[in-house]
């Protein structure tokens, strides 16, 4: 194998290889003894989690990282050939830029390890009390607006926290997303680290939120610092760690988070808490030097963008002749830095399909388009959707093309279509009512190319329990599945926003039965289109308003 891989991410040296094949070997024989009875379930169960190994409903579930979201062709191959030989047929994107295989025996897990690791890739830190995958901006080094590429700084992160010693085993999971963009594309305010970049006099520097989260309390992020320079970034970061990890509370698993303790020390507390660590911090062992930044950034690999025809005319016939191709490239395609590149967004939530699912023959036909298009580069967002992030305008028709013969051209990006949901009760053993069926009726429901256009931007997210795996609590309609004498219902909450005005969803009213939501939806929605001002978004109708005339709606006919 080349000690170099394709366009998008860092590039594995031998040390890194090394290490994934002595964690499999491990992690086989630990295995091994479970199987022969040598290790009990209680034993086992830390061991499994620290590979990415859950035991789900009616399986095993591996859960693979994707650091920062950024993956190459070869490894999309790679997990159409699990998907194929090992699950289903499927991989599941998750909110947390990862996928998911959720048929896996725990005989052969350590085998799709080590084929994982041929390819630079493993399952470590996706799960337990320790520094989960570090999410990014989705359009990371091609976005119009970036100040820098917040890739070079997660990879950073990532070899910071892997197997990090005092970190290994915190109070509760920790979560950190970054983006090198002044827009939040990443939901920072709802991380329990949260960071944005800003230009100032003395050039970028990062705003730093801590505290944010979902679940059982959801709470928007406090600012920590707003001018931190790259110098101290790690540093920064690696103090937060520390204050959280000296007080949070291992007694209660409900109270664990970093969001409780903050809100028992409070933003100026915890401010002084960290600020104290950050002075006791010899500059010699933490300083993110310049030299360290760059040499981590030599290790990616960057397209050489020679494309000068922005191909106006060309998109412009095209999406005169296709309604179709004219709403995605309203709703999927992104400015690029270069005009003559495009960022696309694909849909992996085609009408009535299950939102986040690939096929073993999608995930294939994706490596070779990535190939073909986007120089071998594949994005995963925290929106369960993928991204190629250099395309060059001219094949923007083309692309759409292909997509559609493997049902993925879908304009539903940003739209009704666009629906997050976990896995739900069809997987999950801590669910309480399935996400699966309601998203695939709501998107049948809002199929239409025309009404999704009249409808506009709005987003519905859903999750099967208060865990709150598909993010319902900043859906701008959320729904959540909780289970009333064995029967399945769902609490609506409306307003959620993750961007730079994150807001929590409120809840509307009492929960509606499973088969009552679509239409309790579509009421709000027709609603909505009734009281909406000239082009008004759904959130703006929304907070003009206010929720009754929708609540109203809702329960017109309960």
């Amino acid at each position: 194998m080349s000690s170099k891989s394709p366009i998008g991410h860092y590039q594995y040296e031998e040390i890194d290889r090394e290490f994934l094949k002595a964690r499999v070997d491990e992690f086989a024989e630990q295995v091994e003894r479970r199987l022969s009875g040598n290790l009990t379930e209680d034993e086992f169960k830390p061991l499994r989690l620290m590979n990415g190994l859950y035991l789900q409903l009616h399986a095993y579930m591996l859960r693979v990282a994707i650091p920062y979201g950024v993956l190459d062709s070869r490894q999309m191959r790679q997990f159409a050939h699990i998907a194929k030989h090992y699950d289903r047929g499927y991989g599941h994107l998750t909110t947390r830029q990862n996928i998911q295989f959720n048929w896996i025996s725990l005989e052969q897990a350590p085998e799709i390890l080590r084929q994982l690791a041929q390819v630079d890739m493993h399952a470590i830190q996706t799960s337990g009390n320790c520094i989960r995958n570090v999410t990014s901006d989705h359009f990371a080094g091609a976005a119009h607006d970036e100040l820098f590429d917040p890739r070079v700084h997660a990879e950073i992160l990532r070899q910071w926290s892997t197997l990090h010693p005092e970190f290994s085993f915190l109070p509760r999971k920790f979560k950190i997303a970054i983006t090198g963009s002044v827009e939040d594309r990443v939901a920072a305010r709802f991380h329990d680290i949260g960071i944005l970049a800003r230009q100032s006099e003395k050039g970028p520097v990062f705003r730093i939120f801590v505290g944010g989260g979902l679940g059982r309390t959801p709470l928007v992020g406090k600012e920590l610092f707003d001018d931190v320079a790259e110098w101290d970034l790690l540093k920064t970061v690696e103090a937060v760690l520390r204050v959280y990890n000296a007080h949070g509370r291992r007694d209660n698993i409900y109270k664990a988070r970093l969001k409780i303790l903050l809100q028992h020390l409070g933003i100026e507390e915890f401010r002084r808490q960290v600020a104290e660590e950050i002075r006791t911090m010899d500059d010699r062992h933490y300083a993110l030097r310049p030299e360290i930044v760059e040499k981590i950034k030599a290790r990616f690999a960057v397209p050489t963008l020679t494309e000068t025809d922005t191909a106006e005319a060309e998109i412009s016939a095209h999406r005169q002749r296709d309604e179709g191709f004219d709403l995605w490239m309203a709703s999927n395609v992104t400015r690029h830095k270069n005009d003559a590149y495009a960022v696309v967004t694909i849909s992996v939530k085609s009408p009535g399909e299950i939102p986040g699912d690939l096929t073993s023959d999608q995930m294939a036909r994706i490596a070779a388009l990535a190939d073909e298009m986007s120089f071998g580069e594949i994005r995963v967002s925290h929106l369960q959707n993928l991204v190629f992030g250099h395309v060059a305008r001219k094949n923007l028709f083309r692309l759409w093309s292909a997509l559609q013969e493997i049902d993925l051209g879908s304009a539903a990006n940003n739209l009704i279509g666009d629906i997050i949901a976990c896995p739900g009760l069809d997987y999950c053993a801590l669910a309480n009512a399935r996400s699966i069926p309601i998203a695939q009726k709501l998107s049948q429901r809002f199929a239409s190319f025309a009404l999704q256009k009249a409808i506009g931007p709005i987003s519905i997210n859903i999750s099967g329990c208060i865990n709150a795996c598909g993010h319902h609590h900043v859906g701008n309609i959320g729904l959540l599945g909780v289970d009333k004498r064995g029967e399945e219902f769902f609490q609506i909450t409306l307003g959620g926003r993750a961007g730079e005005d994150g807001k929590v969803g409120s809840i509307l009213g009492a929960a509606l039965k499973e088969d009552e939501m679509v239409d309790a939806i579509a009421r709000i929605i027709d609603r909505f289109l009734e009281l909406r001002a000239q082009d008004e978004s759904f959130l703006a109708t929304l907070d003009r308003l206010g929720e009754l005339p929708f609540k109203e709606a809702a329960y017109e006919t309960v």
